[in-house]
């Protein structure tokens, strides 16, 4: 189980929207969405991966060590939420680099995974993997194995495997599975939004039961957040994707909790011998 710790403003799609520069601004509410969260695990007793943005560990530090005190796993989305696809080698370095040290400083914890904004590491960019390793992380979760207009390495390995050759380096996929010979996203975001509950609920029992592999979950905090600001003037596509049943989230998630055992990305890949 998986969270990208970001807030509604710093979502690709409003990236025109809201300059970085005007994020201070905005309405910030990841903080009580953040606690909603950690309620909700605990009711399960689930421990989680927290892929968390360096801009919001700095400003809200508090709940980044209370994530940590519940025994989750605290993780690095970048600092500011830029595409790892759109930056050069140089830039992309010192972004997970610096990050990752803040975020160590703010949880007291090794922060040993990575999850590039947007599922951004692909078929154009896969020297980001030997960044990372190089950079002290153990493990990417940046790459999702379909077809997208803003996302998606349909040729990548659809489980986890070693990107560089001779190394423990891994990239761990988001989940998908098959329908009538046809790959669907199985790993949350929008589609678990989307698609009826019972549908996304089969897509991982198929991958669990049949494949024996391990599903990869995600979502967002604003994804249980439909009091946030609705923004005008944007497309009709994008309105759709961001704010499609955002006050079914929550249920759907207890359901999911429930339905399935969830843990760490560390405690499931890492300390296993599964590869």
């Amino acid at each position: 189980m998986t969270i990208d710790v970001e807030d509604y403003f710093q979502v690709s799609a409003f990236e025109q929207r809201f300059d970085r520069s005007t994020w201070d601004q905005q309405e910030c509410r990841v903080e009580r969405n953040l606690e909603t969260i950690l309620a909700l695990l605990e009711r399960h007793g689930i421990k989680a991966t927290f892929f968390t943005l360096g801009w919001i560990a700095e400003r809200y530090p508090g709940i980044v060590r209370s994530l940590v005190e519940a025994g989750h796993e605290l993780a690095c989305h970048s600092y500011w939420h830029k595409r790892a696809s759109g930056q050069g080698r140089d830039e992309f370095v010192e972004e997970v680099i610096d990050t990752k040290k803040l975020l160590e400083d703010i949880g007291g914890t090794p922060v040993i995974g990575y999850r590039a904004p947007s599922y951004s590491i692909g078929a154009g960019n896969l020297w980001a993997h030997e960044a990372l390793m190089q950079a002290g992380y153990r493990y990417s979760s940046s790459i999702y194995p379909i077809s997208h207009d803003h996302y998606g390495m349909p040729s990548a390995p659809r489980f986890a495997y070693h990107p560089i050759e001779d190394s423990d380096f891994l990239e761990i996929p988001i989940t998908t599975s098959y329908i009538f010979n046809r790959r669907l996203p199985a790993g949350g975001g929008g589609y678990f939004r989307f698609f009826p509950y019972a549908f996304s609920r089969a897509l991982l029992r198929k991958v669990n039961n049949l494949e024996q592999q391990p599903g990869i979950f995600y979502f967002h905090p604003w994804e249980i957040d439909p009091g946030q600001p609705r923004q005008q003037d944007i497309s009709l596509k994008t309105r759709f994707r961001h704010y499609l049943n955002l006050n079914h989230t929550e249920n759907r998630l207890n359901r999911l909790f429930a339905d399935f055992q969830w843990g760490r990305m560390d405690q499931i890949f890492l300390s296993s011998a599964r590869l």
